[in-house]
């Protein structure tokens, strides 16, 4: 008999150190996020499920490009593309993206600048016109959806305060035909 308790006991701590371990995961390390609309195609589908590396900017810093996850004024999570940060200078003309002057390509926008025929995608503008500063303050980004006509990002809720962010994102894990890493 004190042996069943014994055994019963031993898979009672196992349990409650499995609950309290994944837990910890999920709250400081990780933490699954659902795409919800169409920001961000193509390069993400309404409905994809997503890994949110929650320690990414705890080591190290945004970088441009990155897919991030942030807490939006209306009390939802945006998934969004960091297109500026703290102290560069934005503008889109002719459907190029500038910053600081220089001219960048985005390929992750070329199916959709493919398939668009009745004028850019991305409406000209300057960072003065959308945020009304010339640069990105200090500790915020600018954020951008990948469908360009269809998102509300930056330009349309400001720029994004870094303590406002989760986290980045990378890793589609459901459905299955879209599992792998995203750029």
């Amino acid at each position: 008999m004190a042996k069943k308790k014994n055994e019963l006991w031993e898979w009672v701590k196992a349990l409650v150190v499995a609950v309290v371990l994944a837990a910890v995961i999920r709250y400081f390390f990780f933490a699954p996020i659902v795409v919800d609309g169409l920001s961000m195609a193509p390069t993400l589908h309404d409905q994809d499920r997503m890994i949110v590396n929650k320690f990414s900017y705890t080591v190290g810093e945004p970088k441009r490009f990155d897919i991030i996850v942030f807490h939006a004024p209306e009390n939802k999570d945006y998934i969004k593309r960091v297109i500026g940060l703290p102290g560069d200078t934005i503008e889109y003309k002719d459907d190029v993206l500038y910053v600081n002057g220089e001219a960048y390509e985005e390929p992750y926008l070329d199916k959709l600048k493919e398939s668009t025929l009745d004028g850019p995608l991305t409406e000209p503008f300057t960072l003065t016109e959308k945020i009304g500063q010339a640069t990105v303050p200090e500790g915020e980004l600018f954020v951008m959806g990948d469908n360009r006509r269809y998102s509300k990002d930056s330009r349309h809720i400001g720029s994004v305060p870094i303590e406002e962010v989760l986290g980045k994102t990378s890793i589609i894990y459901w459905p299955i035909e879209d599992i792998g890493l995203v750029k």
